[in-house]
């Protein structure tokens, strides 16, 4: 199963599968942690596959098992498309009966099938065509799809968590066409259905999709007229949208607190960032992960973030706009995480030597996938299921490349850090960092924690340590203040202090906190 697929229609349908492939594709609407909201249904007739959407955690169960029905049955891929809601609600659910699979045939080749040369490819393209028209016929028989007739006046077509929404925001003698199998759609049914009210909506989130195709048969609906095409959808949006009418809101006068993201205390990207953030001729292209964060204040070090490698690519592409230019003060840094590095961001690296870019590869290595739930990848030694793997040591992938000067660096240690930064800059030859601290959250590993307190006596209120931009300092009496619940006893903080008011509590120089 692959999210986020970037299909093309020969290879992927055109060949077929074999065996059941369902492939899952998760819409984040509003952007929750995204940086855009592309709708992934798109995909289905732009790669000529059929698509499934669930809209509960029952569906989601009983629907991947239909999908892999359906794809068997097509000979085709099945595109199961989930949205960020859908993920994370959660209800009960009910078990079937558990039906084994019978034994596969064993692998025969067919190069006829599976190799996409130009002949082959022009053998299976009517095939394909022929494929799709079936798909729409067993759209309109599929049990996946589901009519509620409750009235005459208002028919409303949805699928996904927006019928949820739709669900709850219509009145009760409302009929509904609850569609699961949304492509090729069943447009049979969905002709029979309008016929049977006077005025059909189509609710659905982010683009309209199915509005489009139901438009383009012919039959009269209204979506996106009333219904937003930004953001996420909920019950109220719905009932403004289409009735006008507002949600009974209690309001509560109590001030939220604002908690914008942060790095976590501890976190060793803060040292790279606070190091990088005090030059201001240093342009950062940055990259997805927690590293991210780095641009947020009071960190302010980072310059750009696209996708994933676009901390190297995009990062070159900078640095010669920069040449081209002339302004060679500029110096350019590019910043990728661990995983990222193994994802997409050799490619890149690459790139900087062969076309001889003007930029420092900077790989910020946790030792984990950091952001999307600390999965492992070829840096860290361990396999997905937690096996122990064969580690790649991303500085020996940097000098294979080409890169004569590969330093690796604490980050925590903000002395090395500002000078791996400075030799870097001065080496004559291609030069890399890899900036090294294992993530805090990894169980495995054995951490060197402790706290750290502050000496309020030497404190003088120059409010430089908050500059590290670490939740656990905040001010108290116009004092610097420590929260022991939070410190991990990084020492950063102490670093920067300039009047040795900040010490770990293991430390010689450390004096027990004074508390109010």
């Amino acid at each position: 199963m692959i999210a986020r697929a970037a299909l093309k229609p020969e290879p992927v349908a055109g060949t077929s599968v074999g065996a059941g492939f369902v492939i899952v594709s998760a819409d984040d609407p509003d952007m929750h942690s995204s940086q855009n909201e592309q709708d992934n249904r798109r995909y289905a007739p732009f790669a000529k596959i059929p698509l499934i959407e669930p809209s509960d955690s029952q569906e989601c169960k009983d629907f991947m098992r239909e999908a892999y029905a359906v794809s068997e049955r097509f000979d085709l891929p099945v595109l199961f498309r989930m949205t960020t809601r859908v993920c994370h609600s959660k209800s009960l659910v009910s078990f079937g009966e558990r039906a084994e699979a019978p034994a596969r045939p064993p692998y025969e080749r067919d190069a006829a099938k599976f190799v996409c040369t130009p002949a082959n490819a022009r053998r299976h393209r009517p095939l394909l065509e022929e494929k799709l028209k079936a798909l729409e016929a067993y759209s309109n028989e599929s049990p996946l799809n589901v009519t509620d007739l409750r009235g005459p006046k208002i028919g409303v077509i949805s699928a996904s968590i927006a019928y949820q929404y739709a669900r709850e925001a219509f009145p009760e003698d409302t009929s509904f066409l609850k569609l699961g199998f949304t492509w090729p759609l069943p447009m049979d049914r969905i002709r029979a259905f309008a016929a049977k009210v006077e005025t059909l909506y189509v609710i659905e989130e982010l683009d309209p999709f199915m509005e489009e195709q139901i438009r383009a048969a012919g039959i009269p609906c209204i979506g996106k007229a009333v219904i937003p095409d930004m953001f996420e959808l909920n019950p109220e949006i719905v009932r403004r949208a289409v009735f006008h009418q507002e949600p009974e809101t209690v309001r509560v006068d109590c001030p939220v607190v604002p908690r914008p993201p942060a790095l976590c205390p501890g976190c060793p990207h803060r040292g790279f960032f606070y190091v990088m953030g005090k030059r201001e001729n240093f342009v950062i292209a940055g990259d997805i992960g927690c590293y991210t964060l780095g641009c947020a204040a009071p960190l302010s070090a980072m310059d750009s973030v696209v996708c994933m490698g676009g901390g190297f690519s995009v990062g070159m592409g900078m640095a010669k706009a920069f040449e081209a230019l002339g302004q060679t003060d500029k110096k350019v840094f590019g910043v990728v995480g661990d995983s990222t590095f193994f994802h997409s961001g050799m490619t890149g690296a690459a790139e900087i030597l062969y076309n001889k870019g003007r930029i420092i590869p900077c790989v910020l290595d946790n030792s984990i996938t950091g952001m999307t739930g600390h999965q492992d990848n070829p840096g860290s030694g361990y396999t997905l299921s937690g096996e122990i793997a064969a580690r790649i040591r991303i500085e020996d992938v940097l000098r294979s490349f080409g890169y004569e000067t590969v330093i690796v660096v604490d980050p925590q240690d903000l002395a090395a850090m500002q000078k791996a930064v400075d030799d870097a800059l001065a080496s004559d030859a291609p030069a890399a960092i890899v900036v090294r601290r294992p993530c805090l959250l990894i169980k495995r590993i054995r951490h060197d924690t402790g706290k750290c307190v502050v000496d309020a006596e030497k404190c003088r209120a120059c409010r430089l340590c908050l500059k590290v931009g670490c939740p656990a300092i905040s001010l108290q009496g116009g004092k610097a203040k420590i929260d022991r619940t939070l410190c991990t006893g990084c020492t950063v903080c102490a670093q920067v202090c300039r009047f040795g008011a900040i010490a770990r509590e293991d430390s010689p120089a450390a004096k027990k906190e004074v508390r109010p």
